[in-house]
């Protein structure tokens, strides 16, 4: 994509969230985070590479111990349209026993998260907890839903904090739609 088209996207986009309601909604669920995982321990699963931007931010919100990793996998691709599921990297850290956190941006069609979550208890975590940056609100039945949740969006192809679009714009502080 051409740093022009990028461009035009952006600017034919709605803003859903603007970047100062982002920025609320990550300090509300560290506070929500803190009070329910403070003595856990967990190990924080952040996956790539929609939560980079949502981790970031929150994890230096986290005032207790926890171990990071992360895993790939996506339904996406650059494509607005979700696919089959790929793994593209495991997490490296043992996660039997454990009390796991996965970090997601988006909770859509809950088929990624739902596969993570099965992964994770599959290989011997002792519970799992799911936070999302954000929910779209689809609608339809889920075949997961998250322990916290940023903030709903729309059933439309949202972008930014994190989310892109035809891989760009993941590098906004505002959550944007497709027209």
């Amino acid at each position: 994509m051409s740093p022009e088209k990028a461009r035009q996207l952006l600017d034919t986009a709605d803003l859903v969230v603007a970047a100062p309601a982002v920025s609320e909604a990550v300090a509300r669920l560290a506070h929500e985070i803190s009070a329910q995982l403070a003595d856990a321990f967990p190990l924080v699963l952040c996956v790539m590479r929609g939560s980079v931007v949502f981790a970031g931010q929150l994890l230096l919100q986290l005032r207790f111990p926890l171990e990071v990793d992360y895993l790939e996998v996506t339904r996406y691709g650059s494509a607005t349209q979700g696919g089959e599921i790929a793994w593209k990297v495991t997490p490296g850290t043992g996660v039997a026993g454990r009390v796991v956190m996965v970090l997601d941006d988006i909770l859509d069609e809950g088929k990624t998260l739902a596969a993570i979550r099965d992964k994770v208890l599959a290989a011997g975590a002792s519970r799992v907890y799911s936070v999302v940056l954000a929910e779209k609100d689809t609608g339809k039945p889920k075949p997961v839903s998250a322990d916290f949740v940023g903030f709903h969006v729309p059933d439309r192809y949202v972008f930014g904090f994190g989310m892109d679009v035809y891989g760009v714009w993941r590098n906004l502080p505002g959550i944007y739609a497709l027209k």
